[in-house]
């Protein structure tokens, strides 16, 4: 039996990875959050970025997993590894690291389209598999208020971007081309894909 890991520590990616394996129950999988550098590397693309931290993240939770107990059996071992970036004009927006900064990227957001970076990837140790999936995202204009109220609330503080689709940021998005899914942090028909082709779903 194939054991599956989630190298994150988010409730999002943990709920919708949950989502996608709403048929198969005999498949279950354990959170290992990966700790990695996730400073960009001299010229490196928003799309490079992205795809980097996410197999980063994937082959960092596959050797923290190896020195688990539970995961005895290396050669049934998958990881799976993701990494959300907000992209507007080419410039790149983590998360903010203080209200001022979460402050300055919703007003920069506002009422302006920006496109949202998704990558997975999929590892058994030998092998990384991956996807990048890209959404535009369109905000309404927002008021002062509207910006120092969503501050209040905290939830822009640990979301790429400084807000939170799925739930009170949601208030923000006007229109959205491409995978909601991807947006919250999980892309889910590429995961799918992905985990069908290392033959860990049916």
């Amino acid at each position: 039996m194939k054991a599956l890991v989630l190298a994150s520590a988010s409730p999002r990616r943990k709920q919708l990875l949950s989502q996608l394996l709403f048929s198969q129950p005999e498949v279950t999988f354990t959170i290992l959050p990966a700790d990695i550098d996730e400073t960009p590397q001299v010229g490196e693309t928003p799309a490079a970025l992205v795809m980097r931290l996410a197999c980063e993240k994937a082959r960092a939770g596959w050797l923290l997993a190896q020195s688990q107990s539970c995961f005895s059996d290396v050669a049934s071992l998958n990881v799976l590894g993701s990494d959300t970036l907000v992209v507007f004009n080419h410039q790149m927006l983590g998360k903010p690291t203080d209200e001022l900064d979460a402050k300055t990227m919703l007003q920069t957001l506002s009422g302006q389209e920006h496109e949202v970076m998704t990558a997975v990837a999929l590892t058994d140790g030998v092998k990384t598999l991956t996807r990048l999936v890209i959404t535009k995202v369109s905000f309404c204009a927002l008021s002062a208020l509207d910006i120092e109220s969503y501050i209040a609330t905290g939830e822009p503080m640990d979301k790429a971007g400084a807000y939170g689709i799925q739930g009170i940021g949601g208030n923000f998005v006007s229109r959205i081309q491409g995978s909601y899914s991807a947006v919250v942090g999980l892309p889910l028909v590429e995961t799918q894909d992905l985990l069908k082709e290392m033959q860990l779903l049916r």
